[in-house]
């Protein structure tokens, strides 16, 4: 099966073809190419050391990567009084919605609120309960993993300043744990309606790149590899795997890679909140190989390529294109030699 990549940058271009001058008797015959003398080239360049990447371009998109249900309390009932709007961006202690007027607020962790916290409990549930009061700046209690009365007595200081009956209690559907602050993504139900499955989906803060790569370019990708991100206005920022998923298949046929990029400097991508993008990995490197501009390149009427320099054809083989330089070798190709280019 014939491979579906292809270089960005073509080896012909900028090539000089001198089989018309061996058409015409000027060169003598292929066997000659190296030994014909050439009136002196319009301009020069040097053979230098260079890194280079043949790279391949893919579709992406920019967002906030995946989103996440906020469903009712499994307790049930009430209705809901207050919703966020799309794109709020919700933080620690901040209300992620109300029923009955009731505020329910965002409190970061791993662990769902599960079960009925007071004082004599004890777990790890406790800890992430205390860590968060504390961070909401309520004090008189030692973040442990034990629920004690002076746990009770700032749960009940949490409570008043939330407008909610002071029990000393944390309970199924008081809260909302989320591993760190959300930016509403979408508002699935509307106030006055019953408080039933989903409420809203939300998502991350932090912009990322997702794309669902071709299953042949799977080989580009691994956690840590660096990538070039191209904004839709042709501004370009860096890039870096942090996930790579499961391949799944498409409708019509072949399967797909889901691979999400992080970006660091996040201020480089503007006002893009959501966009489509273009990325760049890098296919194939080579470092320190000898290599010139492209244009350097002279096409041998027997087949192949030469380079000019001092008045004669020195026969090159090239090697890796990219950035419009070639990488080359062959016998008296050096660093530093010049050879001659078009103005």
């Amino acid at each position: 099966m014939a491979s579906k990549r292809t270089l960005l940058v073509l080896p012909a271009l900028g090539v000089t073809v001198i089989a018309v001058a061996a058409g015409t008797g000027m060169l003598g015959g292929a066997d000659d190419t190296a030994d014909v003398a050439l009136a002196g080239p319009p301009a020069t360049a040097t053979v230098q050391k260079r890194t280079l990447t043949r790279t391949e371009k893919v579709g992406g998109d920019l967002g906030f990567g995946d989103t996440t249900d906020v469903p009712a309390p499994l307790t049930g009932g009430g209705m809901v009084t207050w919703l966020p709007g799309d794109g709020d961006v919700l933080e620690r202690g901040d209300t992620v919605y109300r029923l009955d007027q009731r505020r329910v607020p965002l409190l970061y962790g791993t662990i769902p609120l599960y079960r009925t916290l007071s004082a004599g409990s004890e777990g790890a549930d406790v800890r992430q309960l205390e860590r968060n009061l504390r961070a909401l700046g309520y004090t008189g209690f030692t973040v442990d993993a034990d629920y004690t009365s002076s746990t009770a007595a700032a749960v009940r200081d949490w409570q008043d300043d939330l407008g909610r009956t002071e029990t000393g209690r944390v309970g199924l559907g008081d809260a909302v744990v989320s591993s760190g602050a959300r930016r509403v993504a979408e508002v699935t139900t509307q106030t006055g309606a019953a408080a039933s499955g989903v409420l809203l989906r939300w998502t991350g803060t932090t912009r990322v790149v997702t794309v669902d790569l071709d299953t042949d370019y799977a080989d580009l990708v691994r956690d840590g590899v660096t990538a070039t991100v191209e904004l839709p206005d042709g501004a370009t920022v860096p890039a870096t795997v942090t996930d790579i998923g499961t391949p799944t298949s498409r409708e019509k046929g072949g399967a797909t890679l889901p691979v999400e990029l992080a970006v660091a400097e996040q201020q480089r991508l503007g006002r893009y909140q959501v966009a489509t993008v273009q990325v760049v990995l890098a296919a194939e490197t080579r470092e320190d190989v000898l290599a010139v501009p492209v244009t350097a390149l002279v096409a041998r009427p027997g087949g192949g390529y030469a380079v000019t320099t001092g008045g004669d054809y020195l026969p090159v083989t090239t090697g890796l294109f990219s950035g419009g330089y070639v990488e080359i070798s062959g016998d008296g190709v050096t660093e530093g030699l010049p050879v001659g280019v078009p103005e």
